[in-house]
């Protein structure tokens, strides 16, 4: 058994095993199925598209079989002799147990291992371009990272000798160097094209290889078969070629399905489009970059989706990524988009996957996962195994680029740029998307750094990409098109809203969408929680759903934590049973933070959605207190907000909760209102620098940390409250936003007076950008670089390597699921980076109480409750 079928005593090489069951599969055939899958990628149409871009020309089809021969070498290092012992645990394995993929450089490098090579036409390989090396290391890299060939390998690989049988890795080069002459004859022939150069097409084709192996590398596809078949090829290809549709990367068949349904009435179920609607639908489908500033509520989303639509009738994209700024927003428009595709494509639609680690969602199913990469769906007795596979890239957040359509958070998209593990992967299966990003982040140098990385690299391959936002000023459109800044004057001139395309000069001006609302906005002194506290309770108590909005999670919880002390006392000093007027939970209140496990994290985004919902008008107030992560992308409408100062941008997004929808409103906020907590001596004094409340920051290793670090800005925009008590939105939009943030009116304000402190401060944030920007640099992937030239990637990257800087620190992982405050299971907490690694470094002792988790370490506790996860000197 598990023998070549051409020698009795030659143990077969095995590409794939399962030493419980016994089971292998031959080398070669799998070395097929991951280069069959290749072939069939490269084969669809967009695809195909998108590599000769890359290439900068059409690829022939010799180069298109050299390339599949070069990734079907991906695994040959697994001829090793270390290596092939971990499929016979119960031999005695004379040779010590190792890897593939260095041993697979060493195939093809000069050395003891050059016969190896040979067999497996090294010779050959060599005449086709200079780029043969990088590519074919590309090809070895599918695990995920770049690596270093050690400059010669020295150790040969004799023949092992076992009970079972003889192990000889020059006879089974031999072997599969016959199969790769007789399984790609197109590609052996002399002379033709050199492979493409471009090192930009190296790191492309490095992600088709791992998408390629992925797809190749499941056994519901390719079961084993692990006796050399010579006939193999064209069952891996019939079945490869099966398994893009299957899977849902071949999505021609569906494209008949949407013509003449690509109307707005058919996407939305509305007779007529709005204004930035329509105007996104007359870009021609040439238009690679697209910028839609417009409004909050005013349809981006539709726009984006209809957009999507078209292009996919047309076969100019395959698939659609839309980023979000939160998991929140994520959670919430991927029900929209879903209802969307079922109202296009009918009862073939297909299911939108949800990209937010913690979640497993396919359309309406969702999944749970079980050891060994398997998933359990909660509908899969009813459903097909057709149904099952087509959620394949639902059940690994590597993989929710290759879905048809996926919603998620800008960071899944924003790893596709990074230097961390299957990026390459991820950068590959998005090449097929139009890659929309909601609110394109402009207050952040080090997102923006990533994100214009990401693009570039997306644009470069062909992509689509279309950028929305409703705040965007002209530093950060410029940057994005790469265009000269124009002066004050003439970004307040700019229409908006209005499309904007990467090849034509002048934006498009988009008609007013005919639903203006004045805000009436005005600052409240001091940022202490018990005032805010009394002025949304106040509020709430006369009918109104109130939105407060705090900076920091500290801030937010102080205020959550005021506002349940002054009901208490109500209570006390009335005697009487009067409702909790703050957002409910599982039979208690509870508030919206970062700081809660990913469970938790699904249940408050559903209460919010409820607190808030635009279609559930249900007589009586409520207060919903969070942080950030409420203030962009969510379809929640507030009678009132409370929030805390933040840049202008910022403020326009959550200004865009507050009256969202025409609604009946109580009595005294029948129009919207806003207050704005700002320092009561204000903010010359966070010069020093100083931190308040997320505003200003602090000097750590020279550079100035922070969250809303530019003074500058946060103060043009306390001006403009107090200037403009009334604002017109979105009429006023773009004034606001360029006389808080336009580099004019910041050299106007630090003109003002003697005072040189405001200068001195921006020089601090600039050089924090700086510093940013670079950082950014220096964890992106530079597709500039021949892939031979390339530095490996951090061994620990998704732990070093963060989307958001200082987003996330250490992980607690629980050594069982344990019953959060909210009545669900939850498996880890992420503590914030701030906090440090030290707690990470100690086994964590667990105590569970009725809606409290202890985490005890040598050095510290944390406690894990309605308020998420705190310090315990914090507690009370």
């Amino acid at each position: 058994m598990f023998r070549s079928d051409m020698t009795s005593t030659q143990l077969a090489p095995w590409g794939k095993a399962d030493t419980k069951e016994g089971v292998r599969h031959h080398l070669a055939h799998h070395c097929m199925d991951v280069a069959a899958c290749f072939e069939a990628m490269i084969a669809l149409p967009v695809v195909k598209a998108r590599l000769d871009a890359a290439a900068g020309r059409p690829l022939s089809p010799i180069v298109m079989a050299r390339l599949a021969v070069l990734c079907f070498l991906h695994d040959a290092g697994k001829l090793s002799p270390g290596f092939q012992g971990k499929g016979w645990p119960d031999l005695t394995w004379p040779v010590p147990r190792g890897g593939h993929v260095f041993e697979g450089a060493g195939v093809f490098s000069r050395g003891q291992l050059e016969p190896v090579g040979t067999e497996l036409r090294a010779d050959l390989l060599a005449s086709w371009g200079e780029s043969t090396e990088a590519l074919l290391l590309a090809s070895i890299s599918h695990h995920g990272r770049p690596f270093r060939p050690r400059e010669s390998w020295n150790t040969a690989w004799p023949p092992v000798k076992t009970a079972q049988g003889i192990y000889d890795p020059l006879q089974s080069a031999r072997e599969i160097g016959a199969m790769l002459q007789r399984w790609f004859p197109l590609a052996w022939p002399a002379g033709g094209e050199d492979l493409p150069d471009r090192p930009a097409f190296q790191h492309f084709y490095a992600g088709l290889v791992a998408l390629a192996d992925w797809i190749g590398s499941d056994r519901r596809l390719f079961p084993f078969v692990d006796a050399l078949d010579p006939a193999y090829a064209a069952r891996a290809r019939h079945v490869a070629a099966d398994a893009m549709g299957r899977i849902g990367l071949d999505v021609q068949g569906l494209q008949p399905l949407v013509s003449g349904r690509t109307g707005f009435t058919h996407l939305t179920g509305f007779d007529l489009p709005r204004p930035a609607q329509a105007a996104a639908a007359r870009i021609d489908g040439d238009e690679r970059l697209v910028i839609l500033e417009a409004e909050t509520g005013s349809g981006k989303t539709e726009a984006a989706l209809w957009r999507f639509i078209r292009l996919f009738e047309r076969g100019a994209v395959d698939s659609l990524y839309f980023a979000l700024p939160t998991r929140a927003a994520a959670v919430q428009l991927h029900r929209r988009v879903q209802k969307a595709l079922d109202r296009v494509f009918g009862a073939a639609a297909p299911e939108a996957v949800l990209a937010v680690p913690g979640y497993m969602r396919s359309g309406t199913a969702t999944g749970m996962a079980l050891p060994d990469w398997r998933v359990r769906w909660d509908d899969e007795q009813d459903a097909d195994e057709g149904r099952l596979l087509a959620r394949w890239a639902a059940e690994s957040g590597r993989r929710y680029l290759a879905a048809m359509v996926a919603v998620g958070t800008v960071d899944q998209a924003m790893m596709a740029a990074l230097k961390v593990k299957h990026a390459h992967l991820r950068g590959a299966a998005l090449a097929r998307s139009l890659l929309v990003i909601d609110e394109v982040h402009a207050s952040d140098a080090y997102m923006t750094g990533i994100q214009t990385r990401l693009l570039d690299h997306h644009l470069e391959r062909g992509g689509h990409a279309l950028l929305m936002s409703a705040t965007l000023g002209a530093v950060a459109r410029s940057q994005w098109l790469k265009r000269r800044l124009p002066d004050l004057d003439q970004a307040v001139e700019a229409p908006y809203p209005a499309v904007w395309r990467n090849t034509i000069q002048a934006p498009e001006a988009v008609p007013a969408d005919g639903r203006p609302k004045q805000v009436s906005i005005s600052l409240m002194p001091g940022m202490e929680a018990a005032a805010v506290a009394a002025e949304a309770l106040a509020a709430a108590r006369a009918g109104a759903r109130v939105l407060v909005i705090r900076n920091t999670v500290d801030a937010a919880v102080d205020c959550w934590t005021a506002i349940r002390d002054a009901q208490d006392a109500d209570r006390g000093a009335e005697d009487q049973e009067a409702p909790d007027l703050l957002m409910q939970l599982a039979g208690g209140p509870a508030l919206h933070h970062g700081r809660f496990a990913a469970e938790d994290r699904v249940l408050l985004d559903q209460a919010v959605e409820a607190a808030l919902s635009p279609d559930d008008r249900r007589p009586g107030g409520v207060i919903v207190i969070g942080t950030q992560t409420l203030e962009q992308s969510l379809d929640i409408d507030a009678d009132l907000l409370l929030t805390d100062l933040c840049p202008i941008d910022v403020l326009l997004q959550r200004l865009g909760r507050l009256h969202r929808h025409l609604l009946w409103r109580p009595a005294g906020f029948e129009r919207p209102r806003c207050r704005v907590m700002v320092p009561a001596d204000g903010l010359s004094r966070l010069l020093a620098p100083a931190f308040e409340n997320g505003l200003g920051g602090w000097v750590k290793d020279g550079v100035l940390q922070g969250i809303y670090r530019d003074l500058s800005i946060l103060e043009l925009t306390r001006r403009l409250i107090l200037d403009h008590p009334v604002w017109e939105i979105p009429a006023m939009n773009r004034y606001l936003v360029e006389q808080a943030t336009h580099p004019d009116r910041i050299d106007r304000l630090h003109g003002e007076g003697n005072d040189d402190r405001w200068a001195r401060y921006r020089n601090m944030v600039t050089g924090a950008d700086i510093a940013k920007t670079l950082g950014a640099g220096m964890v992106t992937i530079r597709t500039d670089q021949d892939w031979v030239d390339l530095d490996p990637f951090p061994a620990k990257d998704e732990e070093r390597i963060r989307t958001r800087l200082g987003e996330e620190g250490a992980r607690i992982v629980f050594p069982e699921p344990v019953p959060g405050p909210f009545g669900a299971l939850v498996s880890e907490v992420v503590l914030p980076a701030h906090w440090g690694t030290a707690y990470a470094q100690q086994e964590p002792k667990i105590e569970c109480s009725i809606e409290k988790l202890s985490i005890n370490f040598q050095n510290g506790a944390l406690t894990y409750n309605r308020m998420g996860l705190i310090r315990r000197h914090q507690e009370g």
